[in-house]
Order: structure tokens, then sequence, then C-alpha cells
């Protein structure tokens, strides 16, 4: 049915150099005439506290995150209903809008908006992701000195939209919801294979770097819960005896690394856009030199840590770790990374509201950590990286179906709702599909947080200004 899919047989000038040519029945209006900002605040501080996350748009906040929030005083909060649309001011410029399904408060520091006339306003949350609208966000958004940009109501009012008829955009959403589903389902698919896959790569990992390589070694009490029994000539150390923190800024002219759940510490790719957001001011940034240990402090809980490959600079955000002589940071860098080193890291964060919870180093050195000797250590990381590379190549194939996947479905959606494709021939032929159980979520197995975590330096950085 997609691959049918035909333009519209008759365009105009839509009058807006940026958008081109639009279908000959639809208007083009701004975003002002479309949306009024609503303000109303909670008051009593009583309400579902909402979040609004990339995966996942408006859920209660104890589903976007595994931990659950702490009392705190929600009185000027904003007041979300359903039918709202909600966005987050500092991540507009990457298309961070969502149509709220649900009745709560929501963090002031985002805008919610109410329809004007009769909308289909999940049409506009499609469109206000389009890369094509995004990139006038971004072109708006405004810094206040430390590169943290918002995009503030009246700049947001002035972006032109494209205005299809309510029937019309009506059909679009329902043909957009079939072709979600289908996709997703397609992914989940994927994503099920992923986690096995790396169920057997953290067994493999975990008996290595806890008891070594030899099946018969003597074993000994640790001393420690959580590690339980370890080979008999392993010492076991606090980290700030295996580490020292490295807290050096200024050095702006290294490349920005981010630490991905997936694959550890990586060089970070910017597109013009985000370069302008996030890299207005790298004299903050903290410099980790090639074989460091970089954390990210909201997220190490959930493994975002890894050796960096080159001399860069992290996120405000991180903690670097310079190993001591005698650390084989692979070694490490595979222990952090394990389920049950992760568990005892869940246990040891402080923070105001749990869900953003920091690991600081004065904590991070105070836990313990098994000590093999250097050439336990280095045979320890060759034998992991021999035995998971078969496992790490379906990973990655794996891994680069889903991203062509959601490729494509961002590119679907954005010729859809800019009318580059007519789809209400197609919409018209759907069967009726009410079965909820079909509404696959694709990014709740990659343990990405609720926020797909290809974002996880740049939500770092994000919630580090806002806390």
């Amino acid at each position: 049915m997609i691959a049918d899919l035909k333009p519209y047989p008759a365009l105009k000038d839509s009058g807006v150099p940026w958008l081109g040519e639009v279908p000959e029945h639809w208007a083009v209006r701004r975003i002002k005439t479309l949306f009024r900002e609503k303000d109303e605040r909670s008051g009593t501080g009583s309400g579902v506290l909402l979040s609004l996350t990339r995966a996942k748009g408006i859920v209660p906040q104890t589903e976007a995150s595994k931990r659950i929030a702490s009392a705190e005083d929600l009185s000027k909060y904003r007041v979300c209903r359903p039918g709202d649309l909600v966005m987050n001011r500092m991540q507009a410029w990457s298309g961070m809008f969502a149509l709220s399904t649900y009745a709560g408060v929501i963090s002031p520091d985002y805008s919610i908006f109410g329809a004007i006339d009769k909308s289909d306003v999940k049409f506009y949350e499609h469109l206000f992701k389009a890369p094509i609208v995004v990139d006038q966000f971004a072109q708006r958004s405004k810094g206040i000195g430390s590169g943290f940009n918002r995009l503030y109501t009246p700049d947001f009012g002035a972006v032109s939209a494209i205005v299809p008829p309510l029937s019309e955009q009506v059909a679009i959403v329902r043909f957009l919801d079939y072709a979600d589903r289908r996709i997703r389902h397609y992914i989940l698919a994927k994503q099920k294979l992923i986690k096995l896959l790396e169920e057997q790569k953290q067994a493999i990992i975990h008996r290595a770097v806890t008891r070594g390589l030899s099946p018969n070694v003597r074993l000994k009490p640790s001393g420690v819960e959580w590690l339980g029994d370890v080979p008999e000539h392993w010492e076991v150390k606090r980290n700030g005896r295996l580490f020292a923190q490295r807290n050096q800024t200024g050095f702006g002219d290294l490349p920005i690394l981010e630490v991905s759940l997936k694959t550890g510490v990586r060089i970070r790719a910017f597109d013009n856009s985000i370069r302008k957001q996030v890299m207005s001011d790298r004299g903050k940034y903290k410099r980790a030199a090639k074989g460091d240990i970089a954390y990210n402090m909201m997220r190490m809980w959930q493994g975002a840590v890894g050796v960096a490959p080159v001399d860069g600079l992290v996120s405000p955000a991180y903690v670097v770790a310079r190993p001591f002589e005698g650390v084989e940071v692979r070694y490490f860098s595979n222990l952090f990374r394990t389920s049950a080193y992760m568990r005892e890291v869940d246990s040891c964060p402080r923070g105001i509201v749990k869900d953003r919870n920091r690991l600081y180093w004065e904590d991070f050195k105070q836990i313990f950590s098994p000590c093999p000797p250097l050439d336990d250590q280095i045979r320890i990381a060759e034998a992991i990286d021999e035995n998971t590379r078969t496992i790490n190549g379906g990973i990655g194939r794996t891994l680069a179906e889903i991203d062509l996947l959601r490729e494509f479905r961002t590119r679907l959606i954005a010729d859809v709702v800019t009318g580059k494709l007519d789809v209400r021939a197609a919409a018209a032929k759907l069967p009726d599909e009410t079965d909820e159980s079909e509404l696959l979520d694709d990014a709740e197995v990659l343990t990405e947080g609720g926020e797909e975590t290809e974002d996880t330096d740049l939500d770092a950085v994000t919630e580090e200004a806002e806390a």
C-alpha cells in the first residue's frame, strides 16, 4: 500500500520559500493563528505528574522512568489536559512535541497549547516533528549564554504551517497510525532478537569479570554483598583506588564525545542546527583523554559508561575518571556495564528528584570493584572481545536494520504531512483496528529509559541545565 502512494494531482506555490509547493487545496497559516498558549498553574499541586518523552510522548512520570519520583512542590506546574499540544522549549529544535491524552501537571519549562479552531492535533504533532519544520524551530530558538536554547511562544507562533482540510487531517493521521503500527511491529521483533543476544553477551561478560577465565579457580568471599565470591588471588578495591577524577575544561578544539547506552563512548556527529544549540560554549565541556572512563551521572545506572577512544570533550553532566597504573580500562568498562554493577550503582545516586539522581564522583569512588592482577584484566578483556565478537556482529546488523526502518518512518511521515504524498484513497481503504495491543512501543526493549538513547548526551546536557 505504501509503495502505491502518489503525489497530489495539483500543487501550488505556498508563498513560503522553505515550504515550496503544497497541495492546491491546502492553506498556509502562521502557527499563532492555529494554537494559543495555555498557562494554567496547578496551585494546589494535585494531579498526576506527567513527562514528555521522545519515545512515548506524554505519559505519567512513573511510566517514563523505572525510578519513583519523590515528593516535590507541584503548585507551579502547568495543568495539562487531553487534547493539549505540549512542547519542550529546550528541545523544540529536535522535534520534542506531543499530543497529551492524559490530564495532569507537567514541568513549567514546557509550553502547552490548545487548538484555536477544530483540528486534529495529532496531525500537527507529526508536522512539528518533520525535519523541514524542525529546522525553522532551530533557527528561531534563542540561547541564554550557555548554549541551552529555547523556542519561545512568539517565535513558535511566527512559523508558517501547512493546513489541510480537517477531513484530510483525520485521514492523514489514520494512515500514519496504521503505517506506524506495522513499522513498530517489525522493529519490536528485531529488538526482541537483540534482547536475546544481549542476554547471552551479559552472561559471558558477567562470568568473566567476576570469576575470571578458569572454571577451576579457588574462590574466596569478596566481602561485598552484590559481588559474592571472587578468585582467591584477586583483590577488591574502592574505585577511588583505581581511578582519579579528571576535571579539566577549556579544551575547546577537541572533538565532542557522547556516551551511548548501546556502544559506550564515541565521537558525536552533529548537524549544523544541533551544533549551534549544544556547542555555543565548548569551554565548559570536560576533557576526556584517550583511555579515560567517562560516565553520564544521570544514566550510569543504565550503563551509560565507556572508554574514550580519542582525546575529546564530554558534557558537564559527565564524570571523567583517569585510570591509575595497573588498571586495564577495557576490563572495568565491561564490569561497569554488567547488570549486577548497574544495580549497585542504582542504590548510590543522590538528587532532589529521584528521576534526576546523579552519581557524583564522591559516590562513585566509594563503590567496591573486583580488581584482578593486570595480566588477568588484559586476558579477560581480550577473551570478552573474542567471545562476544559474533554476538556483537549480530547486534550491529540488527541495529542497522532498525535504524533503516526508523529512517523510513521519519521520511514517510514528513512526506505525508507536508503534502508530498497523497494518502486519501489509501486511508479510506484501511480496515478498522481498535486493538490497543498493536500500539507497540519500539523503544522499550533496548533499555532506552523511555527516551531514545541515541540522545543520551544531549539529554544529559539539557537536564543538567534545567536542574
